[in-house]
């Protein structure tokens, strides 16, 4: 399971990288999504290489976003009440588990399949560059986790 965040923003945007980028509704910066790994969202990945990053996320910063950032259909905060409730989870570390085993999808559980982020603590580092280049942007595997903890 990847996450998918959005780096930079929509000016000067190519019309096909623009569509790529609502198709994973990534429409604003700081801006995060779960998704699969599968050749078709790699692909994606890679057309809009320029202005997201993305890595495998663990469940421990899964945990911690969803505890902070995750929301409900209609903007409500998702507590450890709610899940027991009306999920077969009694906690956010057993619904990251699910999630990341592909068990259930956040709309099962009306939950927003979007998290709103701050800006990351002490800032991009840089966001017209590549990993490779010193940048923000493009593939950073399990660098990822620290990143969405700085956003969370």
């Amino acid at each position: 399971m990847y996450l998918v965040i959005r780096v930079r923003g929509t000016t000067g945007v190519i019309q096909g990288i623009a569509s790529t980028l609502e198709m994973l509704r990534l429409n604003r910066i700081n801006h995060a999504v779960l998704v699969e790994e599968n050749p078709s969202y790699k692909g994606m990945l890679q057309k809009a290489k320029d202005y997201i990053t993305w890595g495998e996320i663990d469940a421990e910063t899964l945990t911690e976003i969803i505890e902070k950032r995750g929301r409900l259909v209609g903007g409500a905060r998702i507590s450890e009440e709610y899940l027991a409730e009306n999920t077969d989870y009694s906690s956010f570390e057993e619904l990251a588990n699910a999630l990341l085993n592909g068990e259930l999808k956040a709309q099962d559980i009306n939950m927003k399949p979007v998290f709103r982020l701050h800006p990351p603590r002490k800032g991009y580092e840089g966001i017209r560059h590549s990993i490779k280049e010193g940048g923000s942007l493009g593939y950073r595997g399990e660098d990822i986790n620290s990143l969405a903890k700085r956003m969370a």
